[in-house]
């Protein structure tokens, strides 16, 4: 059984990882989780175009059977880390960092290290 988590942001082109997850799951039993992380520093839902941007995420999530988690963090690999363990979490879909692939810093870099042995981070190209 896989369990499939896909980290995205606000932006729009997060659909290409949602459904690169979807497809990913494929036939296989198992649930997707489109997860977002937002600092606590942030605003949130303080301007129509955040309004926007959620309403879209979840229409996505819906649209590809997933549920939709919007947690306020400051710590995001923590977090991350605890919903791949909360939910049993199998793979972990990330697109591609602008950072420099193969950096030990990238948080994609961090999330794998962290759940070795209980997950696998596979990375979409951009």
């Amino acid at each position: 059984m896989k369990n499939v988590m896909v980290c995205v942001t606000q932006q729009r082109n997060c659909e290409r990882l949602i459904q690169f997850g979807y497809n990913f799951l494929g036939e296989e039993k198992g649930d997707l989780f489109v997860v977002h992380v937002i600092g606590k520093q942030y605003k949130f839902l303080g301007t129509a175009k955040d309004g926007d941007a959620l309403e879209y995420l979840y229409e996505i999530a819906h649209d590809y059977g997933a549920s939709l988690t919007v947690l306020r963090s400051d710590d995001i690999l923590k977090t991350l880390v605890e919903q791949v363990m909360k939910n049993n979490i199998t793979h972990v879909i990330m697109g591609e960092s602008g950072k420099e692939s193969g950096n030990s810093d990238t948080i994609i870099a961090q999330l794998a290290n962290k759940i070795l042995g209980s997950a696998e981070v596979i990375v979409v190209p951009a």
